[in-house]
C-alpha cells in the first residue's frame, strides 16, 4: 500500500472512530514509545496516560514539557490519535492495556512520512543495568554535524548529567532541538525527543572529560548524521541566518488572506502609527510553537500599549485548505488573537522571499521576527529562535524582545 493510500485510510478512520472515554482497556500511568528507523535504529520518547473528567488524555513528556492530548478516538481494538499541533497522527492497535502497536504518520511537502511505531506501560519493560558515568559531560559544547553531501554545519550543545540521567538541547544558528532528554553510562550518551514534528535521537561516546566521538544523529525514518563534540564554556554560533533590508525606505508591502479568506494589508489602519511584530512562521515548525506561545501570550497582556503581532505563514502545501486547517490549529491549540495570514507560498520555495517580502533578503530561518516601528519601517530582524528548551538563553531572547518594543514605543 502506497504512502498516500495508507493516509487516507489512517483519515477515514480518524473520522469513523469514537472519542475515548474511560476503559479498562487502556492501563493509565507512564508508557514508552518506539518508532522504529528504516536502519533498525529507534527513537524512544516517554508518555503518560492519565484520566480527566472520565476521559482519557495522553500526555508526551519531554523533560520539561508536556504535551497534551485530549482527541482519542477508538474503532474496535484500533486507537487513533492527533497531535494538537502539527499534521501528525498515530494509528494503533491495543494488543492488550498494556501494549500498542502501529504507526505514526506525519505529512509534508511530498509524501507523508511513516514509522513503525510501538507502545508498552514502562512499567512492564526491563531496564538495562548502566554503569555511573566515568565523566562529568554537564556543560556546554561545541559541536560540528557532517552532512550527508560531506558538508559540515556548527551547533552548541548544552546539557546536564544527574546520575545516570541526562537532559538539555542543541542550539543551532536557525533554532534549537528543544527539550532533549536521555541517559548517560559509562561510556556513552543519548538523548531524544518526539513533538509530533521532530523525532531525534543523538548518540555518542564519551572521550575523556572535554570530547564525544562517534557521535550519530538520528532524525525521522531516515536521515543520518555523524558529529563530534568538544566541552567549550566560551562557544559561539555564526551569524548565518541573518536578514537585511535591501536598498529602499525600509518599509515593506505585502496582501495576504486571513483565516476567513479576508484580504489583509500591511497598510491597513489597523497597523498604521502602530509597532508592529512580524513573525516569519509555519504550522510545521516545532520552534514556531514556542514562539507563537510566547507571542499569543505577550499580545495578550501588551495589545493595548500600541502593538499588532501578525504571523506570516509558509506552509508545506499550495492547498489553501490545507494550510487554513493547519493554520488554524496553532490558532487554537495557543489562543492566538493577532493576525495570522497564509502567504500561499510554501516553505520550499525557492524563491519564498522574492515571491512574499522582496524588500528583504533571503529568508533562512523559522521563525525569523521582524520589528516594524510606527512609521512602518523595518526596525531590527532578529532570526533564528532560542527557545524556553534553552532555559537562560530563552530568558535573554525575551529580554531582549521586550526591550526592543519598549524602544520603538518611545520613538516619535
Amino acid at each position: 500500500m502506497s504512502m498516500v493510500k495508507k493516509y487516507v485510510c489512517l483519515m477515514m478512520g480518524l473520522c469513523c472512530a469514537s472519542l475515548l472515554y474511560s476503559q479498562p482497556g487502556i492501563q493509565q500511568g507512564n508508557w514508552i514509545g518506539s518508532l522504529y528507523r528504516n536502519d533498525g535504529k529507534t527513537i524512544r520518547f516517554h508518555f503518560s496516560v492519565d484520566e480527566e473528567k472520565n476521559k482519557k488524555v495522553l500526555f508526551i513528556n519531554n523533560a520539561g514539557e508536556h504535551i497534551r492530548i485530549d482527541q482519542l478516538r477508538t474503532k474496535g481494538d484500533s486507537l487513533f490519535f492527533e497531535m494538537p499541533v502539527f499534521e501528525s497522527y498515530f494509528s494503533v492497535k491495543m494488543i492488550s492495556p498494556q501494549h500498542w502497536k502501529g504507526q505514526w504518520l506525519k505529512r509534508g511537502s511530498a509524501d507523508p512520512q511513516i514509522m513503525p511505531f510501538e507502545a508498552r506501560v514502562e512499567s512492564a519493560i526491563s531496564k538495562p543495568t548502566v554503569g555511573l558515568p566515568k565523566f562529568d559531560i554537564s556543560g556546554r559544547w561545541s559541536i560540528v554535524f557532517t552532512k550527508p553531501d560531506g558538508k559540515t554545519r556548527p551547533a552548541i550543545g548544552e546539557w546536564k548529567a544527574t546520575d545516570n540521567r541526562l537532559v538539555g538541547t542543541v542550539i543551532t544558528p536557525t533554532g534549537d532541538y528543544r527539550y532533549l532528554t536521555g541517559i548517560v553510562s559509562a561510556d556513552s550518551m543519548e538523548l531524544s525527543t518526539f513533538d509530533g514534528s521532530h523525532a531525534f535521537l543523538l548518540k555518542a561516546k564519551l572521550s575523556g572529560d572535554h570530547q564525544l566521538k562517534e557521535g550519530f544523529f538520528y532524525s525521522g525514518a531516515t536521515s543520518t548524521e555523524p558529529w563530534i563534540a568538544e566541552k567549550n564554556p566560551a562557544a559561539v554560533l555564526p551569524d548565518i541566518a541573518a536578514m537585511h533590508v535591501k536598498n529602499g525606505d525600509g518599509k515593506l508591502n505585502f496582501t495576504f488572506r486571513d483565516l476567513a479568506n479576508q484580504k489583509v494589508s500591511i497598510h491597513d489602519p489597523k497597523f498604521r502609527n502602530k509597532v508592529v511584530v512580524l513573525q516569519i512562521m509555519g504550522s510545521w515548525c516545532p520552534n514556531c510553537m514556542d514562539e507563537t506561545a510566547f507571542l499569543s501570550d505577550y499580545y495578550r497582556k501588551n495589545r493595548q500599549r500600541g502593538i499588532e503581532i501578525i504571523g506570516l505563514a509558509y506552509e508545506y502545501s499550495t492547498d489553501p485548505e490545507r494550510s487554513r486547517k493547519s493554520i488554524q490549529k496553532f490558532k487554537d491549540r495557543f489562543n492566538v488573537q493577532y493576525t495570522l495570514l497564509n502567504t500561499g507560498v510554501t516553505v520550499s520555495d525557492s524563491l519564498r522571499t522574492e515571491k512574499t517580502l522582496p524588500e528583504l533578503t533571503t529568508i533562512k530561518s523559522f521563525p525569523t521576527t521582524i520589528f516594524l516601528n510606527k512609521q512602518g519601517r523595518v526596525a531590527k530582524i532578529h532570526a533564528g529562535f532560542e527557545g524556553p528548551g534553552t532555559g537562560v538563553h530563552y530568558a535573554e531572547w525575551k529580554n531582549e524582545f521586550e526591550k526592543t518594543i519598549e524602544e520603538l514605543l518611545r520613538e516619535k
